[in-house]
């Protein structure tokens, strides 16, 4: 079956149709990675976005239930060069068609991804309908000047419930707006007791589950269309130990006084140099976003730079000068190869035991004792909200 893609500025693009029949539009992105390709479809951050890979050959090794970034892919199209329709690989459970059938997604192959990648990267990111139909290109090209970007991915990915992943160390609340499967493998692994809460989560919620530190996730779309998050950060900044990843990353910059604004065509993929400007080091990281914390717009806010894009200098990574809280804008849970970048959650989880260790609480029965006599509760006790706890 033929599919088509086509661009808001009237580029067409035919090829051979594969997953799903029948249309869809979004923002067309393109991710360099070389392997990977589960975990592009499986990241939330890619919804409303038909993504096109680079990389020549995609489904060579099939699709297997461990490689999951999420429990279901978001994307809203799948563009490549070759598909692979029989994977070779022994852990492969089922097929890249097979998946994309599953989940209602419209994949088109015989791409020329080279030409489209470079034609994003000259024009920048734009609006495209990828459609298995026989409609004229006329009636395509009028539907989608029409069609608007969503602006509301991240109360789609973010878990509507609380749940929680037992640990025996640090209470880590990780706040979802979008969050791979990874950072929950990274913080458990390393014994954390996580709980994660909506994206919609207030700052009064958050303190009643009496976290240790908290995790500002990745996501997708503009910050800017996640206001309560920026207020709710603004509230617990100081109060506890924080840590941003990607959407997190610019939601925290807002929270400190920064400002944002969308990059020509984004990073995404699993080789791109940063460098921490502490130590000069330079690290391969995986990335994926559209969005920018502005240079500039630091120097009247109480935010340090730490590290950078070694390709086009914009921002990765942010500290605040005065409490527990840093940032970076890139994957520090994916691992494209090397492990380069993982130490930052041990950062994260030495800055929570050094912010105890400097702001030592009362005993809990002295907690509830001076409570008592205020008439008011202790932190972290039970409290009716209006929080959703998933059910056992």
């Amino acid at each position: 079956m033929q599919a088509r893609l086509l661009l808001e500025d009237g580029t067409l693009f035919t090829g051979k149709a594969f997953g799903s029949e029948g249309e869809s539009t979004g923002e067309v992105v393109f991710n360099t990675g070389i392997t990977g390709y589960q975990e592009v479809l499986s990241d939330p951050s890619y919804c409303g976005q038909i993504v096109t890979m680079t990389y020549p050959l995609i489904g060579n090794y099939g699709i297997t239930r461990d490689d999951f970034e999420s429990i279901r892919p978001f994307i809203h199209g799948f563009v490549v060069r070759e598909h692979e329709t029989v994977p070779s690989n022994w852990r492969a459970e089922y097929s890249l068609d097979s998946l994309l059938k599953e989940y209602g997604i419209i994949g088109i192959s015989g791409v020329d991804t080279r030409m489209l990648t470079r034609r994003i990267r000259h024009h920048g990111v734009m609006k495209g309908l990828l459609t298995t139909t026989n409609k004229p290109v006329a009636e395509l090209l009028e539907q989608l000047k029409a069609t608007t970007l969503m602006t509301d991915q991240v109360s789609r990915v973010s878990t509507k419930s609380v749940f929680s992943c037992p640990g025996t160390k640090e209470r880590v609340v990780l706040v979802d707006f979008g969050a791979k499967s990874g950072i929950v493998r990274d913080l458990t692994k390393r014994g954390c007791d996580v709980v994660v809460v909506p994206q919609d989560a207030t700052a009064d919620q958050i303190r009643r589950l009496a976290p240790d530190g908290i995790l500002l996730s990745n996501g997708p779309g503009d910050p800017k269309d996640v206001p309560h998050a920026v207020t709710m950060i603004s509230e617990l900044i100081g109060e506890f130990p924080i840590f941003g990843i990607c959407l997190g990353h610019q939601l925290f910059a807002l929270a400190c006084g920064a400002d944002t604004e969308k990059l020509k065509f984004g990073h995404r993929g699993g080789n791109h140099p940063v460098k921490d400007l502490q130590s000069n080091r330079c690290y391969i990281t995986s990335q994926n976003h559209g969005y920018t914390v502005k240079d500039d717009s630091i120097a009247n806010t109480e935010l340090e730079v730490t590290h950078i894009n070694n390709n086009d200098g914009t921002i990765e990574g942010l500290k605040h000068k005065k409490h527990a809280a840093f940032s970076v804008q890139y994957h520090p849970e994916a691992a494209p190869g090397p492990f380069d970048s993982s130490y930052l959650f041990d950062d994260f989880i030495q800055m929570i035991r050094d912010f105890k260790q400097a702001n030592p609480q009362l005993p809990r029965q002295a907690q509830i004792s001076a409570a008592s006599k205020l008439g008011v509760q202790p932190a972290g006790s039970a409290s009716k909200g209006e929080l959703h706890y998933a059910k056992k």
